[in-house]
């Protein structure tokens, strides 16, 4: 087995912390799209478990942790309360949840990748598993909100590209046989610090070349997060 990067206590605080962030954002999507409290709760909860529900399913890690947990379920909806009642507060600290969703994104392709690698998968599965650990939640909420997955649309601020930095320093490590807490870590704040300077700057992947697109750029939506 692979060395945990913190106890599991500590790593289960940690999990809770980023499901609460990815939950917020997916219950401030249903409000701005004007769902009932019904939809709030169930894009909360499909952001914050549905990158590691669907891991947990891939690599055979069954009941998923999400079923198995009470914590990891009431969690999402402690976020859609919170909304729920003060959304227009929640909003007003967007740059704040936007930093713990980045943290979150860090340490969630990293455990991603680590725990794939745990369960037999290669070195590439590994990391792509961390990949999605990290961003799956929020393709699901986009596309339950009948939008256009945020990790596909070019005038959005990068998300995906850190965290593939994060998954692939992990399968490096561990190729090499270097992994330890220490490397984790180094793996979980690149991701971190990349994204935030993705925000700060608003660095975005280029679009093919000689392209002619059909989209007005009145089409493009503000910069949000997965």
């Amino acid at each position: 087995m692979l060395q945990q990067l913190f106890s599991p206590s500590v790593q289960h605080t940690l999990d809770l912390i980023g499901i609460f962030v990815f939950a917020i954002s997916g219950a401030l999507l249903a409000v701005r799209k004007n769902f009932d409290v019904f939809g709030i709760a169930v894009l909360a909860e499909v952001t914050a478990l549905g990158g590691g529900l669907f891991r947990d399913l891939i690599i055979g890690a069954v009941p998923p942790a999400a079923f198995t947990d009470l914590g990891y379920f009431l969690t999402p909806l402690l976020a859609a309360a919170l909304v729920f009642f003060l959304h227009p507060q929640v909003e007003r600290i967007q740059a704040g949840v936007n930093v713990f969703d980045a943290a979150g994104l860090g340490l969630f392709c990293v455990a991603g990748t680590t725990k794939a690698y745990e369960y037999g998968l290669g070195l590439t599965a590994s990391a792509c598993l961390g990949l999605a650990t990290a961003v799956g939640g929020g393709v699901l909420r986009d596309v339950l909100a009948n939008e256009v997955p945020s990790l596909l649309r070019w005038d959005r601020d990068l998300y995906a590209v850190p965290a593939i930095v994060g998954a692939t320093m992990v399968a490096l490590c561990i190729r090499h046989d270097v992994l330890t807490p220490v490397t984790s870590g180094l793996a979980v704040v690149t991701a971190f610090v990349l994204r935030l300077l993705a925000m700060r700057y608003h660095w975005r992947a280029p679009r093919a070349w000689n392209r002619r697109s059909t989209v007005s750029e009145e089409d493009r939506g503000a910069s949000s997060f997965t």
